[in-house]
């Protein structure tokens, strides 16, 4: 897994250039960013040929070294809240992790508008405390992007993917039992059973 760290995220982690892998871009790439959000460390994870984002609040520099394990982590985590296999958007090993510098401006571009809704959204339910951190994930999504001559969101762009054959998906979160899901998924069925304002 090529996983293409901002200039933000290499700081973070303390990476110099010379230990970044030189790949040719892929639809199967993650790209990562750091955000700061109520003086908190963020990240955006999002995955290049889908744009499914991942966002999670209150990052520690030390649950990422190393940094394979834990992402690898939260991207199962979050494709299995939204019914989808882990390996739906390509292979996941935490022992198989490469850094990379970024490759696409459309994407950081996508990234951008993905921390502004984000902002928005925290700033409104009066910071992150306050947050409902699920329904964000599962709103960033269902946002539309221009992908060319068109307006989707995440989601339809990974259907469209598994439409091609790649991975068939699982049921959705919202079907299965709660002894049966993952905890990021009962947290998702719950916030989305609550009444929004």
């Amino acid at each position: 897994m090529i996983l293409r760290c901002t200039a933000k995220m290499l700081r973070l982690l303390d990476i110099r250039a010379a230990a970044l892998v030189e790949a040719v871009p892929s639809t199967d790439d993650w790209y990562v960013n750091l955000l700061w959000i109520d003086r908190r460390k963020c990240l955006l994870l999002t995955h290049a040929g889908t744009l499914f984002p991942v966002f999670v609040a209150d990052v520690r520099k030390a649950d990422l070294r190393p940094v394979g394990p834990y992402v690898v982590s939260l991207i199962d985590e979050h494709l299995r809240s939204e019914g989808l296999a882990a390996d739906t958007l390509g292979r996941l090993d935490p022992t198989d992790v490469h850094l990379a510098k970024t490759a696409s401006r459309s994407i950081l571009g996508v990234m951008n508008d993905a921390a502004r809704h984000a902002r928005y959204r925290i700033e409104a339910a009066g910071g992150l405390d306050r947050s409902d951190i699920v329904f964000l994930n599962r709103l960033l999504r269902r946002t539309l992007h221009n992908r060319g001559a068109e307006y989707i969101t995440p989601l339809d762009l990974v259907t469209q993917r598994l439409s091609d054959g790649r991975r068939q998906p699982q049921a959705s979160w919202a079907d299965l039992p709660e002894e049966e899901a993952t905890p990021l998924a009962v947290e998702a069925q719950h916030a989305m059973r609550r009444p929004r304002h």
